[in-house]
């Protein structure tokens, strides 16, 4: 397989910047040798998501997906510049296929307007549609540490539980419901109810604020993940922490309504926010670090049972090289090369 080339690389970029604004903002945080590939990797997430989307049956959407997929990982992608570049960055990588393919069965559960009974199957989506991204980023990064990948996972999920409670009154006009099943129960609240008319009360208020207790949680638990990324990265992932925690209390000083406004960082708020990022290059490895969430031990063990490819070390190239020269100067040697 030829490498990409540089308009493959050109219409990766563009597709970031004009897609996700979160996405886009963490990739420039990043080193520029990691921002290439994590456009590619936008690229793909953004051109499979709009294909279930944008399909009359999202369900049967999806076997075609992962013939793609399938094609990336023989190293024959389609003739687009989303698959031809991610396919170099599988190779590169050495991004087991299971996490993409969790990425686009969690995009299909999307398609099929599927709903959570417990916190425990929330998780679950969103160890597929986020934690799969904070693993292959993970990845780009050159760390496969299953602790580092488990805590990439948690602020994954963290930041999807944040968007959830943010987007609630968005997400029901779409017709769509994420909050727990059990916990609205619990309030008295039903679900088609709900989205036949999407109101905001104190009861929704509480379920929403639960919502983001539990990604409180996975926030504290991803911090000890930094001191596991390369010195370069720390802060960037530091920022996008703290940047989506402020999401979260942007919710809480609305009282938990997402349903009647949206909840908006300002823009010098978030620069705060940001520079609080910096923390995280002082950060410490905890001695016993907490093991993945259940909702995402399986794609921790995915990347365990693929490591990385051994590449010769310089001493193995030198000696190569100088074995090579010894037979060319050896005219015996001709005759059998």
């Amino acid at each position: 397989m030829t490498d990409i080339s540089d308009s493959d690389r050109a219409a990766c970029r563009a597709m970031l910047a004009s897609g996700s604004k979160s996405f886009r903002a963490a990739a420039l945080l990043l080193p520029a040798r990691i921002a290439e590939p994590a456009a590619a990797l936008y690229a793909f997430c953004r051109v499979a998501d709009d294909a279930i989307d944008e399909a009359p049956d999202p369900v049967a959407a999806l076997p075609p997906l992962q013939r793609r997929l399938d094609a990336i990982y023989a190293g024959r992608p389609q003739a687009h510049p989303a698959d031809r570049a991610f396919a170099q960055v599988v190779r590169d990588h050495a991004i087991p296929q299971a996490l993409p393919a969790a990425l686009l069965e969690g995009f299909a559960w999307d398609g099929e307007g599927r709903r959570y009974a417990t916190l425990a199957a929330l998780e679950g989506y969103a160890a597929r549609v986020a934690a799969t991204v904070g693993a292959m980023m993970t990845l780009l990064m050159g760390v496969r540490d299953p602790a580092a990948l488990a805590r990439a996972c948690d602020l994954g999920v963290a930041m999807q539980l944040t968007n959830i409670a943010r987007d609630v009154g968005e997400d029901a006009r779409n017709g769509r419901l994420y909050l727990p099943l059990d916990w609205l129960a619990e309030e008295g609240l039903r679900a088609d109810e709900f989205l036949a008319a999407p109101r905001f009360t104190p009861g929704l208020g509480r379920v929403v604020q639960r919502l983001l207790d539990a990604a409180d949680l996975l926030y504290a638990r991803a911090e000890d993940g930094f001191a596991r990324l390369p010195w370069d990265c720390r802060a960037g992932i530091g920022a996008a922490r703290h940047v989506y925690a402020g999401i979260g209390r942007a919710v809480e000083r609305q009282g938990g309504d997402s349903v009647t406004r949206r909840a908006v960082v300002p823009n010098r708020r978030k620069a705060l926010l940001m520079a609080r990022g910096l923390a995280a290059l002082a950060a410490r490895r905890a001695p016993n670090p907490a093991p993945p969430l259940s909702a995402t031990g399986f794609l921790v063990e995915a990347v365990a049972a693929q490591p990385m490819p051994a590449r010769d070390s310089l001493p193995e190239r030198i000696a190569r090289a100088v074995a090579l020269f010894d037979r060319l100067a050896d005219p015996s040697a001709l005759g059998r090369m």
